[in-house]
């Protein structure tokens, strides 16, 4: 099975697997390092979700959220907020700035944007978000996609509805993610609504929610018959993710990196953070990056302190490649670590020893 392309206007998916924004994740440097892990593997990547008063007001944080890298594209900038005016303003500034398309926010759960009237709390009012789609389809000539959740709450389940109305203003595709606001991130993605979607849209629909391995998202396509999939979490601690469902789909093994291939990516990913970001903010962005990879690794409590202890984000590269040198695992995939952990064929970590 090959995993489908399709067209948002006049730029091809191809693949039909997309970067889901993430506030605080997706910035330019994580688009990047998602880009060199799985190559043309990713067919869209998206921002994190961007202010429209920031934007508009020209706030710097807003500007530099903005900014992506030649490499990433195509790429789309997220937007959000609740003032039509203001959406179609916002995205005529991202239609400025180069990008392929600009997406419209109408699924964060977050209590500080939804109080506002915007992300999710968009799905309570169609007739403002009718209007913001108008306005903002006819400020510019670059597509414009809508992300949504499936609802408010299981009460209110009106993601056929607000299709109706996206297609209706002229947007060109919508993603869902498979939850209502209410239930934030709790519970399972409901895909069926998501197959209803596609089997009566006239735009490209993309699911998303809770695809976490390249099995998930065979099953999703399989399931729903969806134009593309949408991933989040999944990359946040594998941006290999997207190589991987390719190899899946098309029938070879999925590729699995050994730690001095992560590392290499890692090393790599440093070198965008410094490009990309004020010295101080490095480190901390590293950081987060290591503690999510170095799960399941031999001895990954002591790394993780190591790590954390320092401020030099040449120094935290060092100590995990020592680290793992030391355990003999620079070269062993997440199946052979696995496997000898079953084992318990390393050495006791110091931190054991000392518990």
């Amino acid at each position: 099975m090959s995993i489908p392309a399709f067209d948002i206007g006049p730029v091809r998916v191809d693949p039909g697997l997309l970067l889901a924004p993430m506030s605080g994740v997706t910035d330019s440097p994580f688009r990047r390092l998602v880009k060199r892990c799985s190559g043309d593997s990713v067919g869209l990547l998206v921002s994190e979700f961007i202010s429209i008063e920031g934007l508009t007001r020209k706030i710097m944080r807003s500007q530099i959220r903005m900014m992506f890298h030649p490499e990433e594209r195509p790429v789309s900038i997220q937007i959000f907020g609740s003032d039509a005016d203001l959406m179609a303003e916002a995205a005529k500034i991202v239609e400025d700035s180069g990008a392929e398309m600009v997406d419209i926010n109408c699924g964060c759960p977050a209590p500080k944007v939804v109080k506002r009237g915007g992300g999710a709390g968009l799905l309570q009012n169609l007739p403002r978000l009718e209007n913001i789609l108008e306005k903002t389809v006819s400020a510019v000539s670059i597509p414009v996609t809508v992300k949504i959740r499936n609802g408010w709450c299981s009460e209110s389940l009106n993601a056929m509805e607000t299709l109706k109305i996206v297609e209706g203003s002229g947007a060109q595709s919508l993603a869902v993610h498979g939850r209502t606001r209410i239930q934030l991130y709790r519970g399972e993605a409901d895909w069926n609504i998501i197959g209803e979607l596609a089997s009566e849209a006239s735009i490209p629909i993309i699911g998303s929610g809770d695809v976490l391995t390249a099995a998930d998202a065979r099953g999703r396509f399989e399931q729903t018959g969806c134009s593309g999939v949408m991933i989040g979490r999944g990359a946040i601690t594998n941006p290999w993710i997207f190589r991987q469902i390719v190899d899946e789909m098309e029938g070879r093994e999925a590729f699995d990196p050994t730690w001095r291939e992560k590392i290499d990516a890692i090393e790599a990913y440093r070198g965008m953070l410094l490009d990309f970001y004020p010295e101080k903010v490095a480190p901390g962005r590293l950081k987060m990056m290591l503690s999510r990879l170095i799960k399941g690794i031999p001895g990954a409590a002591d790394i993780r302190r190591d790590c954390m202890r320092t401020h030099d984000p040449f120094e935290m590269l060092e100590l995990l490649t020592a680290h793992c040198d030391r355990f003999g695992i620079l070269d062993m995939d997440s199946a052979g670590i696995t496997e000898r952990l079953r084992r318990r064929e390393f050495p006791v970590p110091s931190s054991a020893q000392a518990a």
